[in-house]
């Protein structure tokens, strides 16, 4: 079946909002702590053996089990179960295997996101059992919210688990769903890299209730209606993650406030997949993928992998390095982080897509507030 990437002009506003935000944005605030990084290429977290130090989970709790991994569940106004990766990472791979949540007005979320408010999302929509939706910000910048896309698929997402992979490198992110290409999304064409996300991203994985009565109108509206408690419990189910850092290190660090992915600074990079960091200090490249050393600095110029990038039409955005929160976010082991599908029209099996709807509420989405505070 066809996949088309549609823009939907006002229907994401209310994306991923419970869980974005930034204590301290490196583009504005020039004394930002360095982010801790994940210091091997490879990890990985089987959630069916239980909860792993590695991740915090935020708002109510989680159960675990051997079957269906962690339970974050919804029970009530102000619940927002959510996973948190204690680590960034800087460019990689992130394969989450998950069910998402049932519910009118639940959404649940897989959301990378950098201290300077660039963003990744997948999203569902408890009320839609059979569509995902893709997203993407960069540097905060909500002046337009034709982003985002609607996947629709042959079956659900909430009775079978099923495989949700982005790949995300400073020339393209792509959103693989049990290893097909839904979506590609080149650096030029997000406003010729300007918004691009390309910044160390923590990984956070839960949901929230984008129905509650306290919201926006229009984030109510995007979430599919108000929630009513009394139908739950609400659970989505986080099996296994696992992650590819293609440039590990101890930490990261903003080498200055332009939030371009060749100011990081990688310390303490490791060139095994164990837990052992070098003191290594080198800068981000702008290659597809990069090999760590423990001893060398590579630095590539920004004409090697813009070039590589797609020189499509721009979108009608506006930049923006504003610090306000931005309002989005199989085992693919073997997903190749280099796809040739068209970032517009692909084909893929057990996926195709409808038009954004566009709503009258935009305005009054932009208000919307976050229904808990990480």
């Amino acid at each position: 079946m066809r996949f088309s990437k549609t823009a939907a002009v006002a229907g994401f506003a209310g994306l991923a909002s419970a869980q974005t935000y930034t204590s301290c944005n490196p583009t504005t605030n020039s004394s930002c702590p360095s982010d801790t990084g994940l210091d091997k290429s490879s990890y990985s977290v089987d959630f069916t053996a239980g909860e792993s130090s590695d991740w915090t989970l935020s708002s109510s709790s989680a159960s675990y089990s051997s079957s269906t991994g962690a339970a974050l569940t919804i029970t009530e106004s102000g619940n927002a179960p959510t996973l948190i990766s204690n680590f960034y990472i800087f460019f990689g791979r992130v394969s989450v295997l998950m069910r998402a949540s049932p519910g009118t007005g639940i959404v649940s979320s897989i959301v990378l996101e950098s201290d300077d408010l660039d963003e990744v999302d997948w999203e569902w929509i408890g009320g839609v059992d059979d569509q995902v939706q893709t997203d993407y910000f960069g540097k905060g910048n909500t002046t337009a919210y034709d982003r985002g896309t609607y996947v629709n698929l042959d079956s659900g997402t909430q009775s079978d688990f099923r495989n949700y992979t982005l790949v995300w490198t400073s020339a393209s992110t792509t959103w693989y769903l049990d290893g097909e290409v839904v979506r590609t999304l080149t650096y030029a064409e997000a406003l010729n890299g300007k918004n691009y996300p390309q910044t160390p991203m923590q990984i956070k994985v839960g949901s929230w209730a984008g129905g509650d009565s306290s919201n926006a109108e229009g984030t109510i509206e995007w979430a599919g209606g108000e929630t009513d408690y009394s139908d739950g419990p609400f659970t989505m189910y986080v099996k296994s993650i696992e992650i590819e850092n293609y440039n590990p290190g101890a930490s990261y660090t903003y080498g200055d406030m332009t939030g371009d992915y060749t100011s990081i600074v990688v310390s303490g990079s490791s060139s095994s997949d164990d837990s052992s960091s070098s003191t290594s200090t080198s800068t981000a490249t702008k290659s597809t993928k990069t090999s760590s050393t423990k001893t060398s600095a590579t630095t590539v110029s920004k004409a090697t992998s813009t070039a590589k990038a797609s020189t499509g039409g721009s979108s009608s955005e506006s930049s923006s390095n504003g610090t306000s929160t931005s309002s989005s976010s199989s085992n693919s082991t073997t997903t190749s982080a280099s796809s040739t599908a068209s970032s517009s029209t692909v084909n893929v099996s057990g996926a195709s897509s409808i038009a954004g709807q566009v709503s009258m509420w935009a305005a009054s989405a932009l208000l919307a507030v976050a229904v808990f505070n990480l």
